[in-house]
């Protein structure tokens, strides 16, 4: 918002925006401290849209970058490329001065390990854990032996993260008070995905879309499914079409359920939600079930982030199946 403010411009903003996430070692699902792969190994997506310029970069499955919006962003203004991934993502980076770091902190790996050690074939066994001949072994005990200056909290969060694996992005939105429009999405994607896997955040058209004539949208959530109803994208069309933002973000998420014939039992499985922005500065947030994150017993609402220029507050989504506490 100070960039704003100060007559910058709109994409430095919002990537500006994020960094603070990106760089956070308690974000678990963004940047530096984002929960790895199966292997241990952080893998980073982003993309950016310019909607003065119509451009766009991104960056997929980029290991060792604290940072992989200022990559995307540099993609999109020094090549004549969109994408870029993996190694090539990572010797781009270096050339531009990135420091290549090791991403995983003591937390992500500590959950990661508990994650490790909670697998088990069908005969009981688990090269990560001690083997079924050990006396009287017990999972908490275990990690408190191995992480001896992680907090009982810590300890108990990373051994719920093995069977609830938080998922989170950060999508963000900005348009200033000429009217121009940009947008950034960036995540550390599935924990414990397989090496290489790629969701919807560097995907330009699904993670994120920007139309300078229209608005622009994002998400946050299941990239798979996102990317077979290409989210964003569908979002502005339907805001072009006449629809408003909230409007438009549900039928997106109608979509999404269409492609599981409205089966409540498969679609529970999963979380998404939609962030959209018009041109006139109508937006709204949208989520698939009226609840996800558990507090207290009870399924909170889903809620976003708005600063229209004085402060930020959060502000409940919309949601379009209603999700029973438990």
């Amino acid at each position: 918002m100070q960039i704003l403010k100060s007559g910058g411009d709109t994409l430095d903003a919002v990537v500006a925006g994020v960094n603070l996430n990106e760089e956070d070692p308690e974000d678990t699902s963004v940047g530096y401290g984002g929960l790895p792969n199966e292997r241990g190994v952080v893998e980073l997506d982003a993309s950016v849209m310019h909607g003065p310029t119509r451009r766009a970069g991104s960056v997929a499955g980029i290991t060792g970058i604290r940072y992989p919006s200022r990559v995307a962003k540099l993609v999109m203004e020094q090549t004549d490329h969109i994408m870029l991934a993996g190694q090539g993502a990572l010797d781009f980076a270096k050339v531009w001065g990135f420091p290549e770091e090791n991403l995983l902190t003591e937390r992500a790996r500590l959950a990661w390990i508990a994650w490790m050690q909670s697998r088990r074939d069908r005969n009981g066994g688990n090269t990560w854990a001690p083997g079924i001949d050990a006396p009287d072994y017990e999972p908490r005990a275990g990690l408190r032996r191995q992480f001896p200056n992680a907090t009982e909290r810590e300890i108990a969060w990373a051994l719920d993260v093995t069977q609830n694996p938080p998922t989170g992005t950060i999508n963000c939105l900005a348009m200033n008070t000429k009217g121009e429009i940009s947008g950034v999405t960036t995540t550390s994607g599935l924990a414990w995905k397989i090496p290489g896997r790629i969701g919807d955040s560097p995907i330009i058209g699904a993670g994120l879309y920007v139309d300078q004539d229209v608005g622009a949208a994002g998400s946050t959530g299941r990239g798979e499914e996102n990317i077979r109803v290409a989210g964003a994208h569908t979002i502005v069309e339907n805001m072009r079409h006449g629809m408003d933002p909230k409007q438009a973000c549900l039928d997106c998420l109608k979509r999404i359920v269409r492609n599981f014939n409205g089966d409540h039992r498969k679609l529970n499985l999963f979380d998404i939600n939609f962030y959209a922005l018009r041109k006139d500065g109508a937006y709204a947030g949208a989520a698939l079930w009226s609840g996800g994150a558990r507090q207290g017993g009870y399924w909170a609402a889903p809620r976003f982030a708005v600063n229209d220029g004085d402060e930020s507050r959060l502000e409940d989504c919309a949601w379009l199946l209603e999700r029973k506490p438990q």
